[in-house]
């Protein structure tokens, strides 16, 4: 049996207040014709399918146009609802899609009910844990206490492996979205976190004796043990992860397990790089031309801000979407300045102080003291018409 792992579509978002809609639709055509192409029985889709909570409408007929899609490929495609959905409104029409094929499972109660889906060699159970609010869900296990991420998907495992034991299940595959320890490193800015105080991670033994856990919540893929995977999001959604590859795996299990996973890369309709440099080097690098149609985070070492950059940038860079100053060398901040001695002083002389501690020690040249002069010439002027 052949399994596509996925996660974090995030159907809705925005990337610096551009729509992503047309790049994951790109991305998204790509998946459903890998699966076609590899055959493919099953397809999970392990959280944060939705942005938001409160999908818009299009994002709600983009999501059923994709699943329509990979229905009609001949898989079985397993979805769960990860902290950015909303379960209610993600599983409104569960009843229907699993006619199709389509099983979205969004509901704590029911964690321990798998899909079935049958190979040659038997079935395989594969179960859908949501994600678990603690404060929501630990009214479904009073005699626990649970605070924490990894309270409550502990009480969910152990309700897996209690149906695992009683079906005698050899075969079983968990998708979950969650925050899994070992992961650290691969985090990225635009996740919304889902732990308290930084500690609160899923240990990964806590998924042992399961044949594949599939992962979401991490946008770049990550292996935190052979059957225990994430496989981060389908498009590039901050410029931390501008280096992460986009894909998803490819999971094989055979008659007794997993027999490995291959890593089955994506298009990345716009690519996004970081580019440093004084703002002339920028403007004028030929070898920069290869990044002109890309998202560009531009890091400036101008000594002192130009005038206007990011309008100068984007004329070259249309994608440029984030500018940043990182002088190459930092100046020695002045000292406050003296009040005392700052009273005596006339208004050109007070001025030139201003511009010369702004400019951590550089002082106005001739020309610029010339015009200063010449303003405040005019202002006293009209002062003493008055």
């Amino acid at each position: 049996m052949k399994i596509l792992h996925t996660s974090d579509w995030h159907v809705g978002r925005t990337f610096h207040q551009h729509s992503t809609a047309q790049a994951l639709a790109e991305v998204l055509d790509a998946l459903v014709a890998a699966v076609e192409a590899h055959d493919v029985d099953v397809v999970v889709v392990a959280g944060d399918v939705f942005d938001s909570s409160m999908p818009s409408a299009h994002s709600v007929q983009e999501l059923d146009r994709i699943l329509v899609a990979l229905s009609r490929t001949g898989a079985t495609v397993v979805v769960t609802s990860g902290n950015h959905d909303s379960p209610a409104r993600l599983g409104s029409r569960s009843v229907f899609t699993a006619e199709v094929g389509v099983h979205v499972l969004t509901r704590p109660e029911r964690l321990a009910d798998p899909v079935v889906i049958e190979d040659e060699h038997g079935p395989v159970h594969v179960y859908g844990i949501p994600f678990l609010e603690p404060t929501l869900v630990r009214h479904l296990w009073p005699e626990r206490k649970l605070r924490t991420q990894a309270d409550v998907m502990g009480a969910a495992l152990e309700q897996i492996r209690d149906d695992v034991a009683e079906r005698a299940a050899r075969r079983t595959v968990v998708v979950a979205h969650t925050f899994v320890s070992g992961a650290d490193g691969e985090s990225c800015e635009s996740e919304r976190g889902i732990t308290s105080g930084g500690v609160d991670r899923v240990p990964v033994p806590s998924f042992d004796g399961f044949t594949y856990v599939a992962l979401g919540h991490i946008h770049g893929r990550s292996t935190l043990a052979p059957a225990v995977r994430y496989s981060g999001a389908p498009l590039h959604l901050s410029f931390s992860e501008q280096d992460k590859p986009r894909g998803a795996w490819l999971v094989e299990l055979g008659p007794e397990g997993m027999v490995g996973a291959e890593w089955m890369e994506l298009p990345v309709p716009r690519a996004l790089v970081t580019l440093e440099g004084t703002l002339e080097e920028l403007l004028s690098d030929p070898a920069h031309a290869q990044h002109e149609g890309a998202w560009v985070r531009a890091r400036l070492t101008d000594l002192d801000r130009p005038v206007d950059p990011m309008r100068r940038l984007q004329k070259r860079f249309p994608g440029c979407a984030i500018l940043e100053f990182a002088p190459s060398v930092i100046r020695e901040v002045p000292a406050r300045l003296d009040r005392e001695r700052f009273s005596r002083l006339s208004d050109e002389e007070v001025v030139a102080e201003f511009l010369t501690h702004v400019r951590q020690g550089e002082a106005p040249s001739d020309s610029e003291r010339d015009l200063v002069h010449e303003v405040l010439g005019e202002i006293r002027a009209q002062e003493a018409t008055r």
